[in-house]
């Protein structure tokens, strides 16, 4: 028991500093081809890698089961819809220099998830969770009141992550095979918008350039791989203590943004993630005591 704590502790720390870290570096070295070049191949090469992990793992007989529910395949592009929102904010948001805002919006997803897991799933919440809820409403109304700093895309990477996960928590499928789904509903599109893209010469990948080409692919595994090892922790010692770990997400793409790529953070910002900071306190906090 103890043993399977520890790797589960071990897979989850490994998948949120990997988001955190190595994806935020990676993302952003490549940022020169541009947002939406880079975001096609993001869907791209995520459909190819779970088309081979579903190969490799012999999945297709689940695949062929799940995409008989008719109901399963509506949530799923719901929530693979919310996913194309999601990857494609923080990919700009990587590009453009706004990781902070991006961090922004990982700092309070997990309080929101609290929010609609109480509306949907009537989960209890005690008063030191309202509050933490409270604090983030008063920072993101801060934030509002300063029209300059509002970090719009962290909103949007947090309402559609929070989306993402409430929709998904509905559907009782394996990950890999909802995300093969999802990524299957998205694919079509990449594969136009890199049509478009390469048919009016403004593609940087290509056989001429071999060498980038063949980095562009690890935009499939950079996305496939933390959300692997985030899923196997979860199962491993469960929501509680992984929410807590995720936070080494959003901490490093801050310390990242600002120290790393210099990245502006302005006072109301700063005061801004003061609250939040203190919110994701109190709740991890009352977490712990819960676990």
């Amino acid at each position: 028991m103890k043993n399977n704590f520890n790797k589960g502790l071990i897979l989850t720390s490994l998948g949120s500093f990997w988001w955190g870290f190595i994806g935020v570096i990676y993302f952003e070295s490549v940022s020169f081809i541009g947002h939406i070049e880079l975001f096609v191949h993001r869907c791209l090469w995520t459909a190819v890698m779970l088309f081979f992990t579903t190969t490799f793992l012999s999945k297709w007989q689940k695949f062929l089961k799940e995409i008989k529910d008719k109901k399963k395949l509506i949530a799923l592009f719901l929530s693979g819809f919310l996913i194309f929102v999601n990857w494609s904010i923080w990919i700009y948001a990587v590009a453009s220099e706004r990781i902070i805002d991006a961090s922004f919006g990982y700092f309070i997803m997990p309080i929101i998830s609290v929010l609609l897991g109480y509306i949907f799933f009537r989960e209890k919440l005690n008063k030191k969770r309202i509050f933490s809820i409270l604090l983030v409403l008063l920072s993101i109304i801060i934030l509002i009141f300063n029209l300059k700093s509002l970090p719009w895309v962290g909103l949007v990477v947090a309402f559609s992550w929070a989306f993402y996960n409430l929709v998904r928590k509905k559907i009782e499928i394996d990950t890999d095979i909802g995300l093969l789904i999802e990524s299957l509903y998205i694919f079509p599109f990449a594969i136009v918008a890199f049509y478009i893209i390469a048919n009016n010469n403004f593609n940087d990948f290509n056989l001429n350039n071999p060498g980038l080409s063949l980095y562009l692919l690890l935009a499939g595994p950079m996305t496939v791989i933390p959300l692997f090892l985030h899923v196997r922790g979860v199962e491993l010692i469960g929501l509680g203590p992984t929410g807590m770990i995720f936070y080494i997400t959003p901490t490093l793409q801050f310390i990242l943004g600002y120290f790393y790529y210099g990245e502006d953070f302005s006072l109301v910002k700063f005061l801004s993630f003061i609250i939040i900071w203190i919110a994701v306190i109190i709740y991890l906090k009352d977490l712990y005591e819960q676990n």
